[in-house]
């Protein structure tokens, strides 16, 4: 069930309406109510991938009990490691299974030796790689001790298949989310209209601006070797925003479905383009995959308690892990191994983590010209390494940049192809909705703490360009789906 549909519009208040008039007053009505709910929402897609939800769930909450009254240490291990596989081996199985036997049968070609093996086809589970995650979150935390393993089952399962973010995140820490499902929750009006103004905000990213220019960067991805240097990066600069806009958008719109119901999710991004290098870029994008990986790997490797050389190599494990986790494809891998390159020479110089604070914070004036500087470079190689998110193959990435650097700019011929108006209408978008960022960035000014009317006639604008947009195109899935 997308959010941006017909369904879940009158899915979400049939939920919401039950939840604080039928099962408000009891705490295990509204996490039984919430758990059936998600598997609706799950099962719309297909019903059949709710069992490996089940199962996962099933798995960890027993692994949590045995945790919580085993002591030996050799136990223990064979506890979580038991998670770990179970876990894991869903996500390898219905993920990679292709990916590794094809990159198996080609290694032995290329030594004259020639295996026979068929594909098999396999769907993918929409969400696996999130809710997988998020459950190993808890076995590894009871593991060590940081959090109680829980005994209401109800209350676990919940946590693990929470409707708002189960397919696309934020990737939330048992720690943080299964807490709130033990605490009496009460309707709150201002935080329902917070959840409110949130859920039109990622619709206006996700359908007035992601949705708007996809067909833009579908045909300039798949006719690349048509087009000049002017046109490829035009195309390259419109999926940074279109992807930042679709995954923002869905997660603010989780955020906001999950306020409705009382609980707070993580922000998973904040203003990520804004960054002045790219250890801030990955401090400010997908920030519960990040810090799930610094967690649960980058640490428990060793982190940069090791020195110089080790700290390098931890990092490329984690970079090159990330791209792996996005898609069981070279170009995912290349990605993240592109982003450790470019992180290391922060590293080795020690300005990683130079930039904490948002950019030129409660000042109305553009940040110096030294930081827009930094912006720019950074934003342009993050860019660059959207090409090969994008491509289908290493190939076609190397050969679309190649045509970036070395083919004729000739930007004026890129309205020939398509409607001067529909292309005219994009870029405004885009600069408007980049304003607005930057604004909210700098907490320079906050639309709806200081004035009501301006606040009411945003919301009004808000819902009335999400519907306009909304029946003038069609229902697009958001991009993380595939991951």
């Amino acid at each position: 069930m997308l959010f941006n549909s017909l369904d879940f519009a009158i899915f979400l208040p049939i939920v919401f309406l039950l939840y604080w008039f039928v099962a408000q007053k009891n705490l295990k009505l509204q996490n039984a109510l919430i758990v059936l709910a998600s598997y609706i929402f799950y099962g719309w897609w297909d019903w059949r991938f709710l069992s490996l939800i089940i199962f996962s769930t099933v798995v960890d909450y027993l692994v949590g009990q045995k945790l919580r009254v085993e002591e030996k240490q050799s136990k223990r291990k064979v506890l979580l490691w038991t998670s770990i596989l179970v876990n894991l081996g869903f996500l390898g199985f219905f993920k990679y299974y292709n990916f590794f036997l094809e990159n198996f049968v080609d290694a032995f070609s290329l030594f004259g030796m020639q295996i026979n093996a068929n594909s098999l086809n396999i769907i993918l589970p929409v969400g696996i790689s999130f809710y997988t995650f998020q459950t190993l979150s808890y076995t590894i935390d009871v593991y060590k001790k940081k959090l109680e393993p829980t005994k209401d089952f109800i209350a676990f399962s919940a946590f693990v298949c929470f409707f708002p973010q189960l397919v696309a995140g934020p990737i939330e820490r048992a720690t943080n989310l299964l807490p709130q499902f033990y605490k009496k929750r009460t309707f709150e009006y201002h935080k329902a209209v917070d959840g409110i103004r949130l859920i039109m905000w990622g619709l206006v990213k996700k359908v007035v601006i992601a949705d708007s220019i996809a067909p833009s960067v579908d045909d300039i991805f798949l006719n690349y070797y048509g087009y000049n240097s002017s046109i490829l990066l035009m195309g390259a600069f419109l999926f940074s925003i279109q992807i930042y806009c679709d995954f923002s958008g869905y997660s603010m719109i989780a955020r906001g479905v999950a306020r409705l119901f009382g609980f707070k999710l993580m922000e998973n991004f904040n203003y990520p383009y804004f960054s002045r290098n790219i250890g801030e870029f990955w401090r400010r994008w997908h920030i519960s995959l990040s810090t799930w990986f610094r967690d649960y790997l980058y640490i428990p490797i060793g982190g940069s308690r090791r020195g110089k050389l080790i700290n390098i190599r931890n990092v490329f494990i984690i970079f090159l892990v990330s791209g792996f986790w996005h898609g069981a494809n070279w170009t995912f891998i290349i990605w993240g191994g592109i982003h450790a390159l470019v992180f290391v020479p922060s590293l080795i110089f020690e300005n990683n983590r130079k930039f904490q604070e948002n950019i030129a914070v409660n000042k109305f004036l553009l940040p110096p010209i030294s930081d827009i500087l930094r912006i720019f470079t950074t934003f342009t190689l993050v860019t660059f390494c959207w090409v090969f998110f994008r491509a289908d193959s290493i190939e076609i990435a190397i050969n679309y940049i190649s045509k970036i650097l070395f083919s004729d700019f000739k930007f004026i011929s890129y309205l020939n192809p398509y409607d001067n108006l529909s292309l005219k209408i994009e870029f405004f978008t885009i600069l408007i909705f980049i304003l607005i960022e930057y604004l909210f960035a700098t907490k320079t000014i906050n639309f709806y703490s200081k004035n009501k009317t301006l606040a009411l006639f945003i919301d009004s604008f808000l819902f009335v360009l999400i519907t306009v947009f909304t029946q003038i195109g069609t229902e697009q899935a958001f991009i993380y789906f595939q991951f």
